[in-house]
């Protein structure tokens, strides 16, 4: 949804909801800038006012945002005047939400997402959302404990980091359907190439973000990691040519894409003291002197880009593929 769409529907939502009585077309016409700016008053003062084409571009706009409206929740009532015009309105009563009361343990675990997203564009929206029950009453007394006018914060707290540059601006593609391009560095490239994407969601996963969606040059299903987005994302105009997957079927493609569905497994060596996520997934260690261990762990898609992480600290002894495939991205990173 573009800034100026989500303006003009905000307006046209608080003129529904603030009048008196319900409003025509005309009125709202009227009354709401956007539309003045866009097809004129509806009077026929002025070049384009009250013209048909105008009258029935404006008519199909607003049948959208009514709808769009509709969809977002908001009851409008449809109401003929005596005149036998039709008019429209946003009841309060119809459009209120019924008190929201939080036991102790909702609360906590609310307060706990609301402080998940320490960056990027959700912090101030959930640390809004959180003071907004706090003053309706919602949370009960001392779910978030202040102390000198602050909260006081766990020692240990959840939290989704989400640096790359790329995070929002995908986000908001996300949430609006816009597809997307931008220039991808795969972990084996010394070059980034041009992706052109729909993009469907976000995951996070071991601590890295994953955008998946629809490559439209490859005409496939694609997962792109957002540490490697090179550039700015730049939105494009159009629809989407593909069907989104449900939620459960894209975090399973991120899972199995980024390494998660393991097929076999691999015999890696490992620094003494260096790789613990590593060695939390270990089917099997040994000890082989000189400060190294010996680790066996399940080797599936991604696994290569998980070991190029761990640098000199880990040497691949087999399988040879899953070596070379290594070997490869180190020169690629030492490349440049």
């Amino acid at each position: 949804m573009a800034i100026a769409k989500a303006e003009r529907l905000m307006n046209l939502a608080l003129c529904l909801l603030g009048a008196r009585r319900p409003l025509t077309k005309r009125e709202l016409r009227a009354s709401i800038e956007a539309y003045v700016e866009a097809f004129g008053s509806g009077s026929a003062s002025g070049p384009g006012d009250g013209s048909t084409g105008s009258e029935e571009s404006f008519s199909r706009m607003f049948e959208r945002d009514k709808d769009d409206l509709r969809e977002l929740g908001l009851v409008i009532d449809t109401v003929d005047n005596l005149d036998g015009e039709t008019g429209y309105v946003a009841r309060r009563d119809s459009n209120r939400l019924p008190p929201i009361i939080l036991d102790a343990a909702e609360a906590t675990a609310l307060g706990l997402a609301a402080r998940v997203w320490q960056q990027a564009r959700l912090a101030a929206a959930a640390s809004g959302a959180l003071q907004k029950l706090h003053a309706a009453g919602g949370m009960p007394p001392g779910a978030l404990p202040e102390q000198g006018g602050e909260r006081q914060l766990s020692t240990l707290e959840p939290h989704i980091p989400a640096r790359e540059a790329a995070f929002e601006p995908l986000m908001l593609a996300c949430r609006d359907r816009r597809p997307v391009a931008f220039d991808y560095r795969k972990s084996n490239a010394a070059r980034s190439e041009k992706r052109q994407v729909e993009p469907w969601t976000l995951e996070c996963w071991r601590g890295h973000w994953y955008l998946a969606g629809w490559d439209r040059e490859r005409q496939a299903e694609r997962v792109f990691r957002l540490s490697r987005i090179t550039g700015p994302v730049r939105s494009r105009t159009g629809a989407f040519t593909a069907p989104v997957p449900d939620q459960v079927t894209v975090r399973e493609t991120v899972e199995r894409w980024a390494g998660e569905g393991a097929t076999s497994t691999a015999r890696v060596r490992l620094r003494a003291g260096a790789g613990y996520p590593l060695r939390s997934r270990a089917l099997h260690t040994r000890e082989l002197g000189d400060g190294w261990d010996e680790l066996e762990i399940p080797y599936g898609h991604g696994l290569d880009a998980w070991l190029v992480e761990f640098g000199p600290d880990v040497v691949v002894l087999e399988p040879a593929e899953l070596r070379a495939d290594v070997i490869d991205r180190l020169r690629a990173v030492a490349q440049g």
